[in-house]
């Protein structure tokens, strides 16, 4: 396993982390059992994966988290975790609710402190009230030991721009420790502005999502292809209807989600690249995918090319 540096947090981080979230859940979705949720995490650990990503949103992952972590020495890995200032669709900057959800994490989680705290996917419109309302609370946490590092999420779905990282990256850089944005071949917009602001401030990176939600899906990557040609984002000829990335499956990269994986890790400023299974099998291959975290810089190239400039949910 590879490790990098999470910004001035100064963490030593496994370049894959193990998220808890998304469609799997650590399982949940799929029926699994605490014995085998166990087995995954420590399979995970025992890859070398020292990062474990999860949020109270997540339906019961902390709590599961915390069971699957029993007995593991808690220098052993380090935990980030969110709170969401949303209730339903509405926002409410309730910081009283934030440090109770914070001592519920703690309780759930086995644990006498959170590495990494974030807000969970602020939008731009609430960025002032995140910083004027909510941050204090954390930032007392911090200071009582509860809370180590501080940041925020993007809510790409939402805003596939990723202006509040930006915002918070130029406003009030030294207020975060770290971003969890995604960037992936079919998600570059970071790269454009978020990531050198995190490289010049210090701020750690977190990559979510790399590879979804379209790039592992044959048809719904054509259908997204053939939209942005007609769309006029990219040349007709730029790419084949049929398998259009299938160029990038070459010499030791085996699949377009290989190539994804690798992408996603190729800035050094990004520490770590999350990913979410309910499989063992799942987990070692993308494990494998990160061994080498590049693609041949001719196709590296390519990418950027043909998508840096697209914002879209993809």
């Amino acid at each position: 396993m590879i490790y990098r540096r999470l910004g001035r947090t100064n963490l030593s981080v496994s370049l894959l982390s193990l998220g808890t979230g998304g469609a799997r859940r650590l399982g949940q979705a799929m029926g699994m059992t605490l014995l085998d949720q166990q087995r995954l995490v420590h399979h995970a650990m025992d890859l070398g994966v020292n990062l474990i990503d999860t949020a109270e949103q997540y339906g019961e992952s902390e709590s599961i988290l915390g069971r699957c972590l029993r007995g593991i020495p808690r220098n052993d890995y380090f935990l980030s975790t969110k709170w969401s200032p949303r209730v339903g669709k509405e926002f409410v900057p309730n910081p009283v609710a934030l440090q109770a959800s914070v001592e519920r994490s703690l309780q759930r989680l086995g644990t006498d402190y959170i590495d990494v705290m974030l807000f969970h996917g602020p939008r731009v419109a609430e960025y002032d009230a995140v910083v004027d309302q909510l941050y204090p609370v954390l930032n007392a946490l911090r200071n009582a030991g509860k809370v180590r590092y501080v940041g925020l999420s993007t809510p790409f779905v939402h805003d596939p721009a990723q202006e509040v990282a930006r915002i918070a990256l130029t406003e009030h850089p030294a207020m975060w420790d770290v971003v969890m944005l995604k960037y992936g071949i079919l998600n570059q917009y970071a790269a454009n502005e978020i990531l050198t602001l995190a490289a010049r401030h210090d701020v750690g990176v977190m990559n979510m999502a790399a590879v979804r939600v379209k790039l592992p899906d044959a048809m719904l990557l054509e259908a997204l292809i053939k939209k942005w040609k007609d769309d006029k984002l990219i040349a007709r000829n730029a790419l084949p209807d049929t398998d259009p990335l299938g160029w990038l499956i070459h010499d030791d990269v085996g699949s377009v989600i290989e190539a994804g994986y690798r992408f996603a890790a190729e800035p050094s400023v990004i520490a770590t690249v999350l990913t979410g299974t309910s499989s063992i099998e799942h987990l070692n291959a993308n494990a494998r995918c990160l061994e080498t975290p590049k693609l041949v810089s001719a196709h590296s190239s390519r990418l950027k090319a043909l998508f840096g400039g697209i914002v879209e949910y993809a």
